[in-house]
């Protein structure tokens, strides 16, 4: 398997961001992001996908879509559409209908992040997923780095605190977002998981300092998904965007935060009856799958089914484990960072069956 590093969920000047695409292939260069995924709010850009080169080093840029209803007040159910290749946003106001018209296009449909609260503070409302009895979604944003800040912001000391100390931001997904996820597993849901870094790069005044918070650079080096290609990226737009999507719909991806330490290298494998699967994979149990992990450095791992913590290995670069029951087994990894314990790596699950 081939590893390349996404960096998706992000704005640009067509909705509320303050790049061009450009701009976010530039920060990408400097990052080592190989991919990037645009999805701006209700609104499909189009002409501007493909790979964008400055020398050694390039960088793909896809474009997707952010769609919610806009006239729904309070403001819920934000759906991150990927490959569909049209406009989405006019069926924004019927979730189900929405899902429908991606599925037909061919697309892909992940709930953008599923739990999101309200920060009071600042008038900022919670904008959770809440219709949960649609079907034909594809995973959820298990992860996003900009719900996750703005999770912090108790008060106007901790919105400075955190402006200027980006790096204490990330310590994990909600354990909402979390249950939710198990939840749907344990029901039978093979659901895919990623990480967004839900990137504006807001250009913000205090008298006479500005700043621009938090510039995507910042963003494609922290809270990323890595996927896992059967081939490397070929060079061509048509070719290499099928094989992102394809990675995407399978699962066969890690989230991670690569701001704690390079994760590049993980891997999570499960084997049995002459076969090996990868995350996002089946295998049949046929009296017991052996789960192998290898990390690029040594953390603490955590190996779950669903959402029961089967074992936990302290300060390990591999781990094993026979599985001898059916379920969805996937991984965390922790590091502990700046005066905490943090979440590094999350796999997809493996499932046995």
């Amino acid at each position: 398997m081939h590893e390349i590093v996404l960096n998706l969920h992000m704005h640009t000047r067509y909705s509320d961001g303050t790049g061009l695409h450009r701009d976010l292939a530039r920060a990408a260069w400097k990052a080592g992001v190989d991919v990037l995924l645009v999805t701006d709010h209700n609104v499909w850009v189009d002409g501007v996908e493909g790979y964008y080169a400055n020398g050694n080093h390039k960088v793909l840029l896809l474009v997707g879509e952010e769609v919610h209803d806009r006239t729904r007040q309070p403001q819920k159910n934000h759906l991150l559409v990927f490959g569909a290749q049209r406009e989405m946003a006019p069926l924004a106001d019927d979730p189900q209908r929405l899902l429908d018209a991606v599925n037909q296009a061919g697309g892909l449909a992940f709930i953008a992040h599923p739990h999101d609260p309200a920060a009071p503070t600042f008038h900022e409302p919670d904008i959770s997923w809440v219709d949960w009895e649609v079907t034909g979604y594809h995973g959820l944003e298990l992860w996003n780095a900009m719900s996750e800040f703005k999770g912090h912001l108790r008060s106007w000391a901790h919105a400075l605190y955190y402006t200027f100390q980006f790096h204490q931001i990330a310590q994990g997904p909600y354990p909402e977002a979390l249950e939710r996820w198990t939840s749907l597993l344990a029901a039978g849901q093979k659901v895919v998981a990623v990480a967004g870094s839900d990137a504006h790069a807001l250009h913000k005044r205090l008298g006479p300092v500005r700043k621009v918070l938090f510039p995507y650079e910042w963003h494609f080096r922290a809270v990323n998904t890595h996927l896992l290609l059967p081939e490397p990226l070929s060079g061509d737009l048509s070719t290499d965007r099928g094989r992102v999507y394809a990675a995407l719909r399978q699962g066969r991806a890690f989230l991670a935060n690569d701001l704690l330490a390079e994760a590049r290298g993980f891997r999570f494998t499960g084997q049995g009856q002459g076969q090996e699967a990868f995350p996002g994979e089946s295998l049949p149990l046929n009296g017991g799958v052996t789960l192998k992990a290898r990390l690029p450095r040594k953390a603490e791992i955590r190996l779950r089914r669903y959402a029961e913590v089967i074992q936990t290995w302290k300060n390990h670069e591999v781990m094993a484990y026979t599985a001898t029951r059916p379920g969805a087994y996937w991984l965390e990894m922790f590091l502990f960072r700046w005066g905490r314990r943090r979440t590094w790596i999350i796999s997809n699950p493996i499932y046995v069956e």
